[in-house]
């Protein structure tokens, strides 16, 4: 059983936070705030949701990207963090699982998920 004081501290801070409905297969864009000695700025970060995992402000998702000469980069982010500016989603997959972790062996074409039609 959670301490009522830390539930109702970690809905408050879930309550903030605007967060879109997405999971794993999505194409996401995540505007993250970057500090860099006294000035901050704005990188984004573009790639395939391939697993969103935990419950309340401790939930995590990860996204992949093909970087720099066909390197796959993996990130793990909290869903509730502060450095997260905007989460953005740009397209929808049509996935039939939960966590797409087989991508990572996939290259090309192979890798390709299908867009969700509505």
């Amino acid at each position: 059983m959670r301490n009522k004081y830390i539930e109702a501290f970690e809905n408050a801070q879930i309550a903030s936070k605007n967060v879109p409905d997405f999971r794993a297969g999505d194409t996401l864009r995540v505007a993250i705030r970057i500090k860099e000695g006294d000035k901050t700025r704005v990188q984004n970060f573009e790639g395939v949701c391939i697993a969103r995992r935990g419950s309340g402000t401790g939930e995590t998702f990860i996204i992949r990207k093909i970087g720099a000469n066909s390197v796959g980069v993996e990130r793990i982010f909290p869903i509730y963090s502060e450095s997260i500016e905007e989460i953005s989603v740009l397209r929808r997959g049509r996935v039939r699982r939960a966590k797409l972790f087989y991508l990572r062996n996939l290259r090309g074409k192979a890798a390709k998920i299908r867009e969700l039609r509505k």
